[in-house]
């Protein structure tokens, strides 16, 4: 319990300095993307090999890992692109709504019941997302199309969750963070590529940022919440990431002058209240 009272203020500060950076990249979103995992995962390289983790690896866990790398980098590239149209605390509430969508995929695909609380929570998320959504709406309809990247990032990231809960189970951190940071960026890179996203001829602040995305919100951060995959109930893992969108609407209400308006807190409150509602449900079993 002490390393979870440590680590995970450790993790939420640190993604949620990944807005600031991204708002200041001057760089397409794909390429951020890319650099920011691909980075991350050429750091990860020495540890890894020291350690030889591939030794242990099966084929039924690198599958595994590569659907979750593929949600990651789905993610990515759907979050960073929003934030390059909506603000950062429309972007960020909206892509935390990802436990919403966790306890749908469970609905869909493990036929487990929806709950009361579930239900409630939808609601809420739902109401709260309309609110902020109609606040941007009567800005530009090109903040409304950033509010839809995010809840797409959303949902990519409730798959990279929900596959990191059942890999981490029997996987050390580093055999499960390597392979599936790699395959993100393996992904984005090519992504970029065949979209013709140039890699180079940035400002060296550009390619500071990229490092700093890679080393603070990606390293530190997302690896804080996958180690504690392991130890803790996934539903206290996505509460703790929920106090991203507080540390984000901070870091960019002081250093990029975003303003917090009325309709954007109203809406951001009502999706927290919806979203820990929904944390609160519990698996039942399928109908019969």
């Amino acid at each position: 319990m002490l390393r979870l009272l440590l680590l995970l203020p450790i993790g939420i500060l640190a993604i949620s300095t990944a807005s600031l950076f991204i708002k200041l990249c001057d760089a397409p979103a794909l390429t951020i993307a890319a650099y920011r995992v691909g980075v991350a995962s050429l750091v990860l390289i020495p540890f890894a090999a020291h350690r030889r983790i591939w030794r242990g690896w099966e084929w039924n866990h690198l599958r595994r890992c590569i659907l979750s790398g593929f949600f990651l980098s789905l993610h990515f590239a759907f979050w960073i692109a929003s934030l390059k149209y909506t603000s950062v605390a429309s972007s960020v509430v909206l892509v935390t709504t990802h436990p919403i969508f966790v306890g749908l995929g469970a609905w869909l695909f493990l036929q487990e019941r929806l709950s009361f609380n579930l239900i409630l929570g939808i609601v809420l998320s739902v109401l709260g997302g309309g609110l902020i959504g109609y606040g941007d709406m009567a800005l530009s309809k090109q903040a409304l199309y950033g509010d839809g990247l995010a809840l797409l990032g959303a949902v990519a990231a409730s798959g990279y969750l929900m596959m990191g809960r059942v890999i981490r189970r029997d996987q050390d951190l580093l055999s499960y963070v390597f392979p599936v940071y790699s395959t993100a960026g393996l992904m984005l890179v090519i992504l970029s590529l065949l979209l013709r996203k140039p890699f180079f001829g940035y400002s060296s602040t550009t390619y500071l940022l990229f490092f700093l995305l890679a080393l603070i919100p990606q390293l530190i951060g997302h690896t804080a919440f996958n180690w504690a995959l392991k130890y803790f109930p996934a539903s206290m893992v996505a509460i703790a990431i929920l106090g991203e969108p507080v540390g984000s609407t901070a870091l960019a209400y002081f250093f990029l002058n975003e303003p917090l308006t009325p309709l954007k807190a109203l809406g951001g409150i009502l999706i927290f209240i919806g979203v820990v509602a929904a944390l609160t449900w519990r698996h039942k079993p399928p109908a019969s």
